[in-house]
């Protein structure tokens, strides 16, 4: 059995930066085991394995994997399969052209509006399938520093402090407080399962208001060593749940608020994500997230 496969890379406009994404078209006969296989061969943040729609109104069914577990739900992985799907059924046509894609997940049914236009990367966004919630708490300060290689003192600013959110995955949101010490950041796997795995979280989320780029709101790191993850280039599930920090921390009053994170520097892949968040009564109303896309590489995968 040949299957083609495509990479990605992804919350970009060129390629060799952003996060790269592995697709998989055709997957139906293979089972979750070989699934994982690929994934780890693959070696990318995520690969998704696209299927036949259990709803054939739905445009596809999709099963994401990290390279040592399955996801329900992932943002890159979104946004990257909805612009190839959309690509590949436009190969033989030209100019502008929107779409409109419905992805079976693990968490549920997600609607992706893809946006095309000449001479740029193609543009997906959609909206969050849930919505995040702070929830639970993380260990003290001092521990959660230790596992992320910083000072106590270095944790916090202005009145952001360490949450526990979830949306589907979990993650653990850290505050920073420059850009100086968010680049010195770093997994201490001696102290990583004290700080995170009792919380059950997929990763650390760090993040801070000093960015590289004006446009951009907040520069981020999120490192997720026990999903087979050291250091992820753009993390979409957890720039979901970070809206709830945003919304918390920085008390949003009501309407739309639109937000650039930049993320994967410390990596040297640039990415960006658009963030967009509706407020109705102090509450979040939606959460929507979007980026662009690039194809890298196209072929047949043996099984």
């Amino acid at each position: 059995m040949a299957l083609d496969f495509y990479t990605l890379d992804v919350f970009t406009e060129t390629r060799f930066a952003g996060n790269g994404l592995g697709v998989v078209l055709g997957s139906d006969d293979l089972t979750t085991p070989q699934m994982q296989a690929i994934a780890r061969e693959f070696n990318q943040s995520e690969t998704v394995f696209v299927m036949a729609p259990s709803n054939p109104a739905h445009s596809a069914k999709v099963r994401i994997f990290t390279p040592v577990a399955e996801l329900p739900f992932a943002g890159h992985p979104t946004v990257g399969t909805a612009i190839l799907l959309t690509t590949l059924k436009r190969q033989f046509e030209s100019g502008d052209g929107d779409a409109l894609m419905v992805l079976e997940q693990g968490i549920g049914n997600i609607r992706v509006g893809v946006k095309l236009r000449a001479g740029q990367a193609a543009f997906a966004e959609f909206d969050a399938p849930k919505l995040p919630e702070l929830v639970g708490s993380l260990p003290g300060v001092e521990r959660l520093a230790a596992a992320v290689g910083l000072l106590p003192s270095e944790i916090g600013f202005e009145n952001h402090a360490p949450a526990r959110s979830e949306a589907g995955n979990v993650f653990a949101l850290i505050p920073v407080a420059t850009r100086e010490a968010l680049g010195k950041a770093d997994v201490a796997l001696a102290h990583w399962n004290a700080a995170f795995a009792d919380a059950g979280v997929v990763g650390a989320y760090l993040y801070t208001r000093e960015c590289v780029h004006n446009t951009s709101a907040f520069h981020a790191r999120m490192f997720a060593p026990s999903h087979g993850v050291p250091e992820d280039p753009a993390t979409g599930s957890a720039a979901v749940c970070f809206a709830a920090a945003v919304l918390h921390f920085d008390k949003l009053p009501d309407g739309t608020h639109r937000r650039v994170i930049e993320q994967g520097f410390a990596m040297g892949r640039p990415s960006f994500m658009t963030l967009t968040l509706s407020v109705r009564n102090g509450r979040l109303d939606t959460v929507r997230l979007g980026g662009q896309a690039v194809r890298v590489t196209s072929g047949l995968l043996e099984i």
